[in-house]
């Protein structure tokens, strides 16, 4: 027996025996590459203090791996079909390691950036390759329950990056967050080689490199307008950023409505079912994501609890996809992804209005019902949809495949931090403003304290030191006239230290629950969408992934009869 599989997977008669082993390799390397962006919110204060990192530092220190990881998808994934869906996923992991070290090694900003801009190019080979892998290692029949458990996966490991990172902070610096992901990469890269088999599309004709470059562009650009824009304002950057997406956009869609061989047929969008679960996955990791990124904030900075506490208290989060994974698997089959998928839609909405009761007074107890119907609805939504994207795709083009769920996926992650986040940032400054009034604090140390939740606190604890260095000169006094006065003073300033710590802490609290009630409209406004835009549950005998793979096959079938009518021209 061979210790490294060559047999493609396409050559063999049977199931591979393996496949479950497989997905257990597929799923590790997901959970790496998504921990990547959920370890960082913990990491990033002891990273922002060690290397002096201002706020638009740490800002492209986080959105560096997101860039070329939403650009790159779709060409790389269809460059895996095309010559090796394994060799995509082992280079990525290389990739991603190699990314990894030198983010252990980084003594700058701009190290520190290039290292994640490294890792978020070897995460767009790793993400669709593990999709397509799985849809071709596993028969149709099974492939529903294969994708449950990779959704599974990807949403635990949203909520394991703030514990493993908390772990780590605990004994090591913030660079042990980038070191503990070579070992599983190379874990990865060894079970890849002797439990996956190797994939490709069979005869499938040239890449287009046009359609992928414009996609890379317009991709790009998209995303960077939405980090620019909210973040740093829309100055030349980020309107020219949008410009150039918009352009792209059209240009894309027009190559790809002419060029004889898409790399992905657009008019795939015109069918409602595969529209609706791209505007579900994308809408629901807006939520997600822009929830995730407030609530850690919330845990670490309102309530006090340090990242590896923080990282526990995410847990119920974690179990309820599963629990929402499992009851997705029987309920789809019995009653279609429309009534799944809306329902799941239904429950974020539900734990993002639960979100608005936040306030001053609340403790972890207030968010626990929001945490676990968040999971829940995760796990219920989530893989059907991205059954249904991957079942639109013919075999020969399941890189493409995940490549658009992915990307669906991180578009919508990125527009949640960006959107909720700068109305998260907006909310604070307004009503820490109204907080402060009368307290006598100088413009300048309000615009500190309003720049973020850290911030104001800090600004909370330098007057506390103040207080506590004036009452040391008080203690030290000879005229007991002036060590009265000092007395005074440092209970003045101690005061002034716990109302403006109040005042944060409430400040940021109305901002959490004023950002929820936003995205609790717009989730609650993409359900009604994606309920209309989803089909009914198709005909008896007939599953959801049946459904979508005819549709895939007569649109396969459409594009052969072009490609052949252009030939004969």
């Amino acid at each position: 027996m061979r210790l490294v599989i060559n047999q493609p997977v396409e050559g063999t008669e049977r199931p591979y025996a393996r496949r479950w082993w497989a997905l257990l390799v597929l799923c590790l390397s997901l959970l790496i590459i998504v921990m990547a962006n959920t370890a960082l919110t913990v990491a990033a204060p002891d990273m922002t203090r060690d290397l002096g990192l201002s706020g638009a530092d740490l800002q492209w220190v986080i959105d560096g791996y997101t860039v070329p990881y939403a650009a790159l998808m779709l060409v790389l994934g269809a460059l895996g079909d095309k010559y090796s869906r394994r060799g995509a996923l082992v280079l990525g992991l290389t990739v991603f390691g190699g990314g990894a070290i030198l983010g252990y090694l980084a003594d700058s900003s701009t190290t520190v950036i290039a290292a994640r801009a490294v890792m978020g190019v070897g995460a767009a080979m790793i993400m669709p390759a593990t999709l397509s892998l799985l849809a071709a290692t596993f028969p149709r029949a099974e492939r529903a329950k294969a994708i449950t458990l990779w959704t599974a996966t990807a949403g635990v490991a949203i909520a394991a990056g703030p514990l493993v990172a908390g772990a780590l902070l605990k004994d090591h610096g913030w660079s042990s967050t980038f070191l503990i992901n070579v070992p599983i990469a190379a874990l990865a890269i060894v079970g890849a080689l002797v439990l996956v088999p190797p994939s490709k599309a069979h005869g499938k004709g040239r890449v287009d490199y046009v359609g992928g470059l414009l996609s890379v562009v317009w991709i790009a650009a998209l995303v960077y307008m939405i980090i620019e824009g909210p973040h740093f304002g829309w100055h030349a950057k980020a309107v020219t950023a949008a410009v150039v997406a918009a352009a792209g956009l059209l240009l894309f869609i027009v190559w790809e409505l002419r060029t004889p061989h898409p790399i992905v047929d657009v008019r795939r969008f015109t069918n409602r079912g595969f529209a609706g679960s791209n505007l579900a996955v994308a809408l629901f990791f807006l939520a997600v994501f822009g929830a995730f990124y407030y609530l850690t904030q919330h845990l670490q900075f309102v309530l006090g609890y340090d990242a590896f506490d923080t990282g526990v208290r995410m847990l119920p989060l974690a179990g309820a996809v599963f629990a929402g994974s499992a009851l997705t698997a029987v309920l789809t089959p019995r009653l279609g992804m429309k009534w799944t998928v809306g329902a799941g839609m239904l429950g974020g909405t539900t734990a993002l209005a639960l979100l608005t009761r936040i306030d001053a007074a609340s403790s972890y107890a207030d968010l626990v019902a929001p945490l676990v119907i968040l999971g829940l609805a995760i796990g219920l939504a989530l893989s059907p949809c991205t059954d249904a994207i991957m079942g639109a795709f013919p075999e020969s083009e399941l890189g493409v495949g995940g490549a658009v769920n992915d990307t669906s996926l991180e578009l919508g992650g990125s527009l949640g931090i960006a959107i909720l986040g700068s109305l998260l940032g907006t909310s604070y400054a307004g009503h820490l403003a109204d907080a402060a009034q009368g307290s006598g604090l100088s413009a300048g140390t309000l615009s500190t304290a309003q720049d973020s939740v850290g911030a104001g606190y800090a600004v909370a604890q330098g007057v506390a030191e103040q207080a506590q260095a004036v009452a040391v000169r008080a203690a030290h006094a000879t005229d007991p006239q002036q060590a009265a006065q000092l007395k005074a003073q440092a209970a003045e300033l101690a005061q002034g230290a716990r109302q403006m710590a109040d005042a944060v802490g409430s400040s940021f609290s109305d901002a959490v629950a004023h950002t929820s009630l936003i995205g609790a409209v717009i989730l609650g406004v993409g359900t009604v969408l994606v309920t209309v835009l989803l089909p009914r549950k198709p005909r008896e005998g007939a599953g959801e992934g049946a459904v979508v793979e005819t549709v895939a096959e007569k649109e396969a079938a459409v594009l052969e009869k072009g490609t052949a009518d252009s030939a004969a021209r």
